[in-house]
Parts: C-alpha cells; structure tokens; sequence
C-alpha cells in the first residue's frame, strides 16, 4: 500500500501517461494503414476487373470479424493484458497485408485482408481503450480521446502516403512497405503497455491524482451475462451500429465519390486525410467535454453533425464543400470514437470491461461490415451516390434517436 501513494505526491511520474503515448502511435500505424484501403479501392478494381460491391466486402469482412474477434481479445486483456495482445496481433496484421500483396483471385482477398486483418485488428482497439480505462477514473475520455487521435493523424498521413507509394511503385509494393514498416512499430511499442496502475504500483489517476473516494464506476460490477440483460447494453449496442454504418461508409467511398466527380485521386485522397485530422481535434475536444458533460450528450452532438454533414453531402460538387463535409464528419465521427470505452466503462464498470466492451462494440463492426457493401452495392444498382448518401444519413438518424432513450449519466467531474 506504501507504493500505492506514490500516486499522491508530485514526485512521482504517472506511467499512465505512458500507456497513452504507445496506444497513440499503435493507433496511429494500424488504422492509419487500415482506412487506406479506400486508396487501394481504384488500383484493385483496375488490376481485377471487379465491382465496387464485392471488392468493398473485403474491408467489410474484416471490421466483422475484427468485431467478434475483439470479443476474445478483449477477455484476454482482461487477464493477462495488452502486451501479449498486441504481439500476437501485430503479427497477424502485418501477415495480412504482405500475403494480400500475393493475392490473383477474389477468396484470397477476403482470406488475407478480411480474415487475417479483421482478426488482427480486433486485438488492437478494444484491448488499448480498457487499459486507458482502468489507468484513469478522471479525464478518462479525454485520455482515451488523445489515444484514439492517432487513428486520425494516421488516416491524414497514410492516406496521402499510400497515394504517393502507388504512384511510385504499384499497390503490391506498397502494401509489402506499409506491412513491415506496422510489424516493426507496434513489436517497439507494446513494450511500453502495462495491464493497469498496480502493475507499477501506483493507482488509477482521480482527482487530481488523489484517490481519495472510490469511483463511482467501481461500484458497478457488470458481468457481459448481466451487462446484456439490461436495456442499456442493447441501446449502446444499437448506436455503436448506426456510428460504425456512418463511419466506414464513408471511410470507403469518399475517395471513389470525389474522383467519380473529376477530382483528381490526391484531393480524393486529401478528403479521407482531412477526415482523419478532423477527428483529431473531435477526439480531444469531445473527448474533454465528455468528462464534464457525460458521454451521452457527446453521441446527441456527433450524430447530428453527421446527419448534416451526409445531407450537404448529396448536393456538394465544389471541392470547398466537400473539405466541409469532410471537417464535420470527421469531428463528429472523433467525438464518437473518445466516447466508447468510456461510455461502456460509466454504465458497467471495470470489472469486465473488455469482455463487455468488445461485445458490445459488435455493434460498430456489424454497421461497419454492412455499411460499405450496402453502399457499394447501391452504387452499382443506381450508377452515384446520391441515394447511397441519403441512406447513411437515415442511419445516423436512428443512432440520435437510439442515444435519446440512453439513460442520463453523471459524468466523473473534475474539481
């Protein structure tokens, strides 16, 4: 207990400082490399000859899977923490992105992004936001925000760098360059992860450091058999659906929209990298005020900014427009993103909270998986994007009313 009130002093550095630091840059190169793929999209469809729909399912199948997979990787975390997680899953993601630069036919497609990829990255997200969870009782939304910016500064930077390695080279090569390059990081950065503050024998950071009172989330002591009989797990688990349809919908077909339009493959490109640095600052500013305000009214906000952001879309041809569409999307969509694991954490507590949270965070994958195929898919049947547009804003118009009937929270405020 000696060690415990290190935490108390001002001479100790907190290490959960550090946990967020190494979640950040994992973020940064895995999902930066991962929402690339709509870079890809285009040089695949050119080599094979195959329709938007079906080349899209790949991506899709991979968030499914990443879903179900977070489930077990999650309950892992729960015992024996991230760093052995985190290795086993860099391992499958960066087998998944050098064996898809072998692929000749559809299957192996879906095999080496969909499966291996989908499987590596469920050990990824979920398993770094319980950890940032259980450092943190204050300001856990806005650590768990500057964490999962990375995923924005890395769709800003990989995209505009996928672009670039295609034009040098060819989507194969640069999909071998950005496999290496993520195995390396993340092998260095898992060393840093610790599982929670015993670990280093201090406690989670509450006011001011001080645990002075036990938080309010440590009450609640949810198993996933319990947390799943009660309103509010299905509630959360319908909204997370409406957020990750919106998300990768347009993650995925941005890019093909604006160069369907005219516009050349580097703005396309720009509009994906603008989302991701929009996001950034929707993670951190959301994220904070999340912490004062709870996480409910930072879903309330974020999905009305995407319902008006996808209606401007629809009619938006000049290239101003669509960087604003892209600003508020992204946001919004950040915003979200800082409030999942904290939202999971207030209504169930710690106990099992990377088993619940990656159950319940099946629901973002099912969206995430339908909603690219659903979009591709009307494309094809429609020749644009217009009607495509029109149904993701009806989606994220259902996640607003699902998030009204979310019982109010009270937020951890800070003094």
């Amino acid at each position: 207990m000696e060690k415990a009130q290190s935490n108390d002093t001002d001479t100790t550095f907190f290490y959960g400082y550090v946990v967020v630091t190494a979640a950040f840059v994992i973020y940064l190169v895995v999902f930066g490399i991962h929402y690339a793929f709509g870079v890809f999209l285009k040089p695949l469809l050119a080599e094979f000859g195959w329709g938007r729909a079906i080349t899209s399912g790949a991506f899709s199948l991979s968030w499914l899977l990443q879903g179900l997979s977070s489930i077990l990787m999650g309950r892992l975390n729960d015992r024996y923490g991230p760093r052995m997680v985190l290795t086993l899953c860099g391992i499958l993601l960066s087998a998944g992105f050098l064996l898809t630069t072998r692929i000749q036919a559809g299957w192996q497609l879906y095999l080496t992004y969909g499966v291996l990829i989908g499987v590596g990255t469920g050990g990824v997200y979920v398993p770094l936001v319980s950890t940032i969870a259980r450092w943190f009782t204050a300001r856990r939304s806005t650590m768990t925000g500057i964490a999962v910016s990375g995923v924005g500064l890395g769709t800003f930077l990989f995209s505009p760098v996928a672009n670039r390695l295609i034009s040098a080279y060819d989507w194969r090569t640069s999909y071998t360059i950005l496999g290496i390059a993520l195995l390396g990081v993340i092998l260095l950065a898992v060393q840093f992860l610790r599982r929670d503050p015993q670990a280093m024998g201090q406690v989670p950071y509450s006011h001011h450091g001080k645990p002075k009172h036990r938080p309010p989330d440590e009450d609640k002591l949810y198993s996933l058999k319990e947390a799943a009989l009660t309103r509010e797990f299905w509630l959360v688990f319908g909204l997370f659906f409406c957020f990750g349809f919106c998300h990768l919908a347009v993650m995925v077909h941005i890019a093909p929209h604006a160069t369907d339009m005219g516009k050349s493959p580097s703005m396309a490109a720009g509009l994906v990298a603008c989302i991701g640095i929009a996001s950034i600052a929707g993670k951190i500013l959301l994220g904070g005020l999340g912490d004062r305000r709870g996480n409910k009214t930072i879903y309330l906000i974020g999905f009305s900014m995407m319902t008006v952001s996808l209606l401007w879309l629809i009619h938006a041809r000049q290239a101003w427009i669509l960087y604003s569409f892209a600003i508020v999307f992204g946001l919004a969509y950040g915003g979200n993103a800082a409030s999942q694991s904290p939202l999971v954490a207030i209504l169930f507590g710690l106990r099992s909270h990377g088993l619940i949270l990656g159950a319940v965070n099946n629901g973002f994958t099912i969206g995430a998986t339908l909603g690219p195929v659903a979009i591709g898919f009307l494309f094809d049947l429609m020749g644009d994007y217009r009607a495509a547009f029109l149904v993701i804003a009806a989606v994220a118009i259902a996640g607003l009313i699902l998030t009204f009937f979310l019982k109010p929270q009270k937020p951890l405020q800070l003094p």
